[in-house]
């Protein structure tokens, strides 16, 4: 299992299973920044969102878990980072492909969606999968990458 630190952040949708999410890496020694939100009081995730992308986008994090109610919401936000790949991942296969093929950085999953027992299986498998590095993964990770820049 990957060691890499991770920064987590949440809306209050989504606090209950973050708390287990982050109990399960401390307990797995994995390094864990919590952006918040920190109870159940109603935040706009977009706020959480940005702080996690932006670490994960200026390379202070390699990866991040976004979670709100659905998971729709943080992947937009998160995905309008420059170098940012966040998978909105409510399934096992889902998680793995994202890391095979296109080398997510962040997990995104809907605490509304799945349950917690899902959610650490996912998150798990998103762990555990390593990226299939070079050949038609990387060609088309750069384009992803070339849009973003575009931007500045």
């Amino acid at each position: 299992m990957d060691k890499t630190p991770v920064v987590i952040g949440n809306d209050h949708a989504a606090y209950q299973l973050k708390e287990q999410i982050k109990n399960y890496l401390i307990d797995n020694d994995i390094e864990v920044k919590d952006i918040g939100t920190q109870n159940e009081s109603s935040v706009d995730y977009p706020d959480y969102g940005i702080k996690v992308a932006s670490l994960v986008s200026e390379g202070e994090f390699a990866r991040g878990i976004l979670l709100c109610g659905s998971g729709i919401g943080m992947s937009i936000v998160a995905n309008r980072f420059c170098n940012v790949r966040a998978a909105l991942c409510n399934d096992l296969f889902s998680a793995i492909l994202s890391r095979k093929h296109n080398n997510s950085n962040i997990l995104v999953m809907g605490a509304r969606i799945i349950g917690d027992v899902l959610a650490i299986e996912i998150l798990k498998a998103w762990l555990e999968t390593a990226y299939e590095a070079g050949g038609r993964h990387q060609k088309r990770i750069d384009k992803f990458n070339d849009l973003g820049n575009k931007g500045k």
